[in-house]
């Protein structure tokens, strides 16, 4: 256990530049805390004793602003960044070295029984205000952009944005061709509001030469 809280800790300085000492990390960084708390939380979910497991994880969520069901299994070096607004489901399964910034989901979708909370592959990066959803697995080496909201599995080295999550770079490849500088994060959302502005501009165009058309007819007459 005091190996865990250790390497909760050394996360934090590999992860965070703003980290200068273990005392301000200790006493400051509210994600360390609500994972310590997750820990003891958890600790006591095994051994049935479950109302003190939802109450301490209760009594962390007041004072982090991060909620993490004690049935959530969370392996070593998780760095939650920020943390407020956080929220974990009971069947989610995190595996070691994952990142989470503030205003991520990991929940459920509300139509599945047992099972109904993302599992959290090795070394994934989920950004500010993702939502992962349902009982799907999010491969290893994975990013899943900000804002996204993935329903569907996610292979590994993969990176996910949009609404609903699509992958668009898989292996260092580019899922799509769509003419992006390699610097930019390709935005599918982006891309279809303006397959849609050029719909509408092909739609007055036609309009307007309807009107040219029937003008001319009339003139004709």
């Amino acid at each position: 256990m005091w190996k865990t809280f250790k390497n909760d800790l050394d996360v934090v300085f590999d992860q965070d530049p703003a980290a200068r000492s273990r005392l301000e990390v200790v006493f400051t960084y509210a994600g360390v805390h609500a994972i310590w708390s997750h820990r003891i939380a958890h600790w006591l979910w095994k051994k049935k004793m479950y109302f003190l497991g939802r109450l301490l994880s209760q009594i962390s969520r007041f004072f982090t602003g991060i909620e993490i069901h004690p049935g959530a299994v969370i392996g070593q070096r998780l760095f939650i960044d920020h943390g407020m607004g956080v929220v974990i489901g009971e069947t989610c399964e995190i595996k070691d070295n994952v990142t989470i910034y503030q205003g991520v989901t990991l929940g459920g979708t509300g139509k599945e029984k047992g099972k109904r909370h993302p599992t959290i592959e090795d070394h994934v990066l989920i950004a500010t205000g993702a939502k992962i959803l349902g009982s799907m697995t999010i491969g290893k080496h994975s990013r899943i952009g900000a804002g996204s909201v993935v329903l569907k599995e996610v292979p590994p080295n993969s990176t996910v944005v949009g609404i609903p999550g699509k992958v668009v770079v898989q292996d260092g490849v580019k899922v799509e061709k769509n003419g992006l500088d390699h610097h930019l994060l390709p935005d599918p959302v982006s891309d279809k509001f303006k397959e849609l502005e050029k719909e509408i501009a092909d739609l007055k165009n036609e309009l307007a030469q309807l009107k040219d058309k029937k003008t001319n007819e009339g003139a004709d007459e």
